[in-house]
Order: structure tokens, then sequence, then C-alpha cells
């Protein structure tokens, strides 16, 4: 049994004359950059997707070919980032969009075609064992590659856990905390940071779930999104992908991907304290996606994240009720009357 949430792509009508479509300066110019820099004169172009940042992705088709073109703002996203780790990726022998031509200074890109199934849209209980036993693997390849990256330190962990705080809690749920329960949140943080920061360091994807991994004939699977790549826990991948914020599976399940993922790798640990680590990884990693999803919808007028908020809050649950040393902070979310997706909870005890 799972939890799922199905995406849908978006056409564009590229006929002179839509007047349905708003105008689109900058799909105006990706449109002259394929015609001048590219050199395609009779193509079709359609959305691809969008994610929760500014950039967006367009698959461009001509004759049998097709490619992706990334959409990045220079202003607002870090192109020279995406390049970097897509080589690396590369290099590891991870499939990553291969990128054929760059304009920097429009951001705009012309990448490799992975085509437009994401895991998401083909999980089920007889695809998932298959298709995560790639992604482990994906993850385990990964990790070997040795770069400088930023690092996932203190600061950084401690900022993503304030999202929750900052925009679940406050701004989305309009409670205003008392001393004592800022200490309970405070002290939930430093144990989760100095968990992380105990764990050995590797290349960490950092957005690694069935949106960003989209199922491919060869090399299964391609990977995307990985433009904001660190150096940081070795459990953060692994928990992003068996927690993911948009399907759900068992704990028995999950259990049986940590040990085929201790199975593939390098690391010698004990094996319930390397569970631990995850679980612990795992909710900060669901606190700061709470609070990315409530910014979303007050900051950025994406309100279909707030969805995702009830099966991210039983992961959350879930971990507070299994260690005492999250019990304060569980009692302060029910004390609060913050309520988690029941089926979900229900699914992965």
């Amino acid at each position: 049994m799972t939890q799922k949430l199905n995406i849908k792509n978006t056409l564009i009508n590229d006929a002179e004359g839509n007047a349905s479509r708003k105008s689109d300066l900058r799909l105006d110019a990706i449109k002259n950059w394929i015609v001048n820099d590219l050199k395609l004169d009779n193509y079709q172009i359609e959305v691809a997707s969008a994610d929760a940042s500014f950039r967006r992705y367009f698959r461009v088709v001509s004759g049998s070919n097709s490619w992706v073109v990334m959409d990045a703002p220079p202003d607002k996203e870090d192109c020279q980032s995406f390049v970097n780790v897509a080589r690396l990726i590369e290099i590891a022998d991870v499939q990553a969009p291969h990128i054929y031509s760059f304009n920097e200074v429009q951001g705009f890109m012309q990448l490799s075609d992975l085509g437009s199934t994401a895991y998401l849209d083909r999980l089920n209980n007889k695809t998932v064992d298959s298709l995560y036993s790639d992604a482990i693997e994906s993850i385990v390849k990964m990790q070997k590659i040795q770069a400088e990256l930023p690092e996932y330190n203190i600061a950084l962990l401690q900022l993503e856990m304030g999202l929750f705080k900052d925009w679940y809690l406050q701004k989305h749920l309009n409670i205003t905390l008392t001393a004592m329960q800022n200490k309970i949140i405070f002290d939930v943080v430093t144990l989760l940071t100095e968990s992380a920061l105990q764990q050995p360091v590797v290349f960490v994807h950092r957005d690694f779930h069935s949106r960003n991994l989209m199922i491919t004939d060869k090399n299964n699977p391609g990977v995307i999104d990985f433009q904001d790549a660190v150096n940081g826990p070795v459990t953060y991948d692994l928990v992003s992908l068996i927690k993911d914020c948009y399907i759900a599976w068992p704990r028995e399940k999950q259990l049986l991907w940590i040990d085929q993922f201790l199975n593939l790798s390098s690391f010698e640990v004990d094996k319930q304290h390397f569970i631990k680590q995850l679980d612990f990884m795992g909710l900060q990693r669901h606190m700061k996606a709470i609070g990315i999803f409530a910014r979303l919808n007050h900051r950025d007028a994406k309100p279909d994240y707030l969805n995702d908020i009830p099966r991210t809050l039983a992961y959350v649950f879930d971990v507070c009720q299994r260690y005492d040393e999250l019990k304060d902070f569980l009692t302060l979310l029910s004390s609060l009357n913050i309520k988690a997706d029941s089926q979900t909870l229900e699914l992965i005890k």
C-alpha cells in the first residue's frame, strides 16, 4: 500500500497569435535562442516541468530528436553550480542531463532529454523494489564523488530547520510561541544538528526523491535537480528516497532498503545507530520541507504544496514516537493541535 501524488505536464501551444498564453518574455527569448544559436527552424516546444524554484524546463522536439531546455534566470539561479555538479555526476556513471549548449548570459541550457516519466508516475508495489534498487545504486556511486562543494554545516542545517518555525508554525498557523515552546524547538534543532554532524561526510544530492528521478531505458534513473549538492551526512540522500514527501512506504520496506544500501556501501557502521541517525536526518529534512511547503504558498503563490504537509508531518510524528529524546517535541506538536495524515502514519509504523 502506498500514498501517491500525481503530476501532469502542461503543453504550450507554439502557434503564432495564441491569445490564451500571457506574455512571456523569457519564453520568447528561448525561442529566439533555439532558432539563432541552436539552428533549429522546425521545432515544437512544450513545458516539461517546473519545480519549486525559479527554474523551468521545456521539451524541444525537432524531427526525431528531442532535448530539454532549462530556463534559469541568472539573477535568481546559480547555473554554474548546475554545470559543475552535472559533470561530477556523469563522471560517477550516474545519468544526469548532458549539457550540449549553455547560454550563461541569459541562463538557457540545452540538455539531453531524460524523458517525461518520473519515478512518482510509475511507483507501485510491483515496481518499487526494482526502481529503488537502481536509485540506491546511484546514491552509492554519487557518494564516491570527491569534490569541493559547500558544506552541510551547522549554519545551513539550522537555517533549514528554522523554516519549520518561521513559515509553518508562525506564518502558516499564526502561532505565537512561548519561551518554553521555543526552548523545546531549540533543543530539537540542536539534537538533530549534532546527529547530522557526527555522520561520515559524502556527496549529497540534497533533493533525491521520486520527482527528481526519471525512468530511463539505460542507466536508470536519470537524476535531475542536483544543483544544490553539498558535502554532508551519509544518510541524507537515502532518507530522502525512502521517506519521500510525495509517497510513503511501510517501515519494513524502509528497513530492507537500508540493508541494501549498507551492503552496497563501504561504510562499516553499527546498523541500529545508523537507523537512528537516518531517522533523525529524516526529521531534519521533513521539518525543512514543511517550512518550504508553507513558504511556497505564502511567498510564491504555489498553494498545491500544502497538500503534502500532512503526509510529511506523519514522518515527523512517527520519528518522535520512536525516540525518548523527542517526546517533548511530540507533546509540543500535539498541544498546538497539529495533525498528521493518519493513513500515512499507520502505514509507516
